[in-house]
This record gives C-alpha cells, structure tokens and sequence, in this order.
C-alpha cells in the first residue's frame, strides 16, 4: 500500500480500538470526511483506504462527546499526515454546511452553551473544559451574555463565529480552560482575532490540524474581528479568576454604535440580521483623513419611526428606568425596564422595536439622560426628538 496511505490506516486502526475513540466526534467526523475525500484522490490505494473508512464506520458507537480532549488526539493527526501529503485535500476533508442555523432565535446555531444574558457584552468559551462553563454559572458574574465550549478549530469556530457576529451586544470573547494539543481551537482564535483568514479561509498562524472556516463567509470573518476583542486565558479554569475579568470587560465594554450580521448569503446559511446590522450596511464609509464637520440639524428633522415612540420614566425609589413603548395611535405596545441604560436601549435594539437610526440615536442619548440624572438626583425631563 502507498506509503502514506499505511500510516493513515495504521492510526485509524489505533484509534478504532481505543474505546474512547469509537464513541468521539472526531473520530466520527474524521472518517466521515474521509468518505467524501478519497474517492477525490486519484491514486492506486484510495478505494482500498476508502473500504476500510466505510468498516471503521459500521463500527463506532454512540458518539458520548464531540472530543475527548486527548493531548494526542489520533484521527486529526493521521488526517494530518494525509493532507501533508495531498495538499489539495486540506479543504475538501471539511464539510460545509455542518451547522444548522435557526433562523428564529438567538443563537442562531446549537451548540454546548448556556445564554445568561443575551444583552450582556462578553462571551466566554471554555475550549474543551467541559465542566468549567457550569462552575461559571454559579458565580453569576455581572456582564456574562453567554458561556460554551468550542472544542475543533474548524466548524466548533465557525459556530463562535456565527453566534457572535449575530449579537452586536457581544463585545469580547474569553478563550479559557483546557486546549487540546491536537486542535487547538483556543490558539486558533486568538490567530483568528490577529490575523484573519488567508485566500483559502484557513486562520493565519494557527497551529491547529485543519484551522479552515468552511460554513462562514469572508465578511462574517471581519466582521467578527471587528466586533469583539479575544481574551486569552488559555489554561485558566480558577472561576473566581474568570468571573472577576468578565465584570471588568463587561464595565470597559464600549457602546454598541452599529455592528455588522453573519453576512452570510449562502441559502443554507442566512441568518436574520437586527436592526443594526442594516444600518452598518447603509452607512457611508468613514474618512480616515480630516473629520467630517457636523451639519446643525433642528430637532424635527429626526424621521419618525414607523415602530412608535419611547417614553423615558425614571424611577428613583427602585434604582431602574421604566421605558414605554407607544403606536402613534397612542396605544401602549410594551414597558422595558432596567437599572442600565446600555441593558434597557440593547433589549430595544435587538428585538427590532426601533427601526430608524436617528431614533435609536436619540433614545440611546435620553436613556443616558434619564440613568445620570437619577445617579446625580436630579429631575428628569425627556428631550423632543
């Protein structure tokens, strides 16, 4: 048999009799990619791999994990030693399409994670720790929106990519907890952050086996980088430790302007985007020479939103502001109610209850307003649009 070939079969068989490896996904996925990439292969042993592949197949067990976490993981290494050597398979053994997306719902992709608060700014994933997110939970830490796993640094990223580009609320992501030797999903971020993707999607400067982003698009990539900051505690699993660095970010954390969607087209991929999304599409692109000077606008030149109108009542006795949400017919619609101005313009933002960027603008500006003025005892009065 091909040289190469008696390697990768060699592992595999390794693998398929460790019991750990016949109830792993990346077992699973690795033999399943394999299935689909040999018979791409042009070379004498490839239907002899392949029959074995399809064996191996009919012999796994109910997967019981997505990874087990092994310092030496067996199936990426021998795909690895397969792709070193046909190079033209590095992306043809990924499968695209692999997640499924829900249109309806935050996030818009399944995965192992908890949602704390979907407005909260900072995201944690605990790489392949898998009781770590739990210990988390108890602590309850002020600015936590969501906590998850993310064990391959190929789809399990395209699903931190997916699920964070659709929340403009999420400004940094902690990468903590273990990271496996062979994937190194946690490295393979932080490359991601710095320095993008190259001309074939795979993460420049990652050390990963197969860092390529096959389910996401060039510009939910940058997006993404553009959106959040990755917080590199790789090997932190000292909850307190943690929870302390997500109150911080959580404070540090800059207002959410306009953020752009999952810029996803593919129709098996498209995701609802908010309202934010559509303004960062439609606004123009900023000058990086002299500033624009500001034109002087009355206050009525603000468009009405054909969502209805806000009525900002502080609420000094209970610490939170009460926000009223009115059709034009005067109708009550729904009341918001918050300690922070950021929470209460964030929930407004991210449930579509505002449709007008100068809206938005203005609520964002009273709802500031209204927090400082209760901070200083002072009285509130709310500004005409």
């Amino acid at each position: 048999m091909n040289p190469t070939f008696s390697k990768v079969s060699a592992e595999l068989k390794r693998g398929m009799s460790l019991a750990k490896c016949r109830k792993c996904g990346c077992m699973k996925g690795t033999l399943e990619n394999l299935r689909a990439s040999l018979p791409l292969l042009k070379v004498k042993d490839s239907p002899r791999l392949l029959q074995s592949v399809n064996e191996w197949l009919g012999q796994l067990e109910p997967m019981e994990y997505p990874c087990f976490g092994c310092k030496y993981c067996i199936p990426p290494e021998a795909m690895t030693m397969l792709t070193t050597q046909y190079p033209q398979l590095a992306a043809e053994t990924l499968s695209s399409c692999e997640i499924n997306i829900n249109k309806g719902s935050w996030p818009p992709v399944e995965g192992e994670y908890t949602i704390v608060d979907r407005s909260a700014p900072v995201a944690v994933s605990t790489l392949a720790s898998a009781k770590l997110g739990d210990k988390i939970l108890q602590l309850k830490p002020e600015g936590l929106c969501i906590v998850g796993q993310t064990e391959t640094e190929n789809i399990g990223i395209d699903k931190v990519i997916k699920n964070v580009v659709s929340n403009p609320s999420i400004r940094s992501l902690i990468v903590a907890g273990k990271d496996t030797e062979g994937h190194q999903s946690g490295r393979t971020l932080l490359a991601l952050g710095k320095n993008g993707v190259d001309k074939n999607m795979r993460v420049i400067g990652s050390a990963g086996r197969r860092p390529i982003l096959k389910n996401v698009t060039r510009q939910e990539v940058d997006a993404f980088r553009n959106q959040v900051t990755v917080d590199d505690m790789i090997g932190v699993e000292n909850t307190r430790v943690l929870a302390k660095k997500i109150t911080r970010l959580a404070r540090e954390a800059l207002p959410v302007s306009a953020a752009a969607g999952c810029g996803c087209t593919s129709s098996c991929c498209e995701t609802s985007q908010t309202i934010t999304t559509v303004i960062a599409a439609l606004s123009p692109p900023v000058s990086r020479s002299a500033p624009l000077k500001a034109k002087k606008y009355r206050k009525s030149s603000i468009k009405l939103d054909r969502a209805g109108y806000f009525v900002i009542l502080p609420q000094t006795g209970k610490g939170a502001i009460l926000v009223e949400h009115y059709s034009y017919d005067n109708k009550l619609l729904r009341k918001i109610e918050g300690t922070s101005s950021r929470d209460i313009y964030l929930t407004i933002i991210n449930n579509n209850w505002v449709t007008e960027l100068g809206h938005a603008a203005y609520l964002g500006k009273e709802l500031a307003r209204a927090e400082m003025s209760m901070k200083n005892g002072n009285r509130f009065v709310q500004d005409g649009a």
